[in-house]
């Protein structure tokens, strides 16, 4: 990401498949996958979590035509085309679901220190 400032990335979660990192400069995700990365406004990083849980993999594994082995998805404000196939699928939904529960994790925990102050 070009710009004034140099993004200085916090790691959220980490898997061998890739990896989502928070910049607070910026106020934006980096989701590393597949050899690239992309940049997310958190309501949009969000999003994006949705649409690749609502992906049915199941569905996906089942149907037999030469077009149902593979998911394209393209988010809001990224530069980037996600074509996705079933095992990438998996991959990604670990990566975005394991950021999303530290997102989540890291919310609860200051509420409760908060709370005791």
């Amino acid at each position: 990401m070009q710009g004034k400032g140099i993004c200085q990335l916090v790691e959220i979660f980490k898997t061998q498949q890739g990896a989502v990192h928070q910049c607070n400069l910026k106020n934006v995700f980096r989701l590393e996958f597949g050899g690239n990365h992309s940049y997310f406004k958190i309501s949009d990083f969000l999003d994006f979590i949705k649409q690749v849980n609502n992906i049915d993999i199941d569905e996906m594994a089942k149907n037999t035509s030469r077009t149902a082995d593979v998911a394209i998805l393209m988010p809001h404000y990224t530069e980037r085309c996600f074509v996705l196939t079933i095992t990438d699928i998996v991959n990604l939904r670990e990566i975005l679901n394991g950021a999303k529960f530290m997102l989540q994790l890291n919310s609860m925990i200051r509420e409760c220190l908060y709370s005791l102050v």
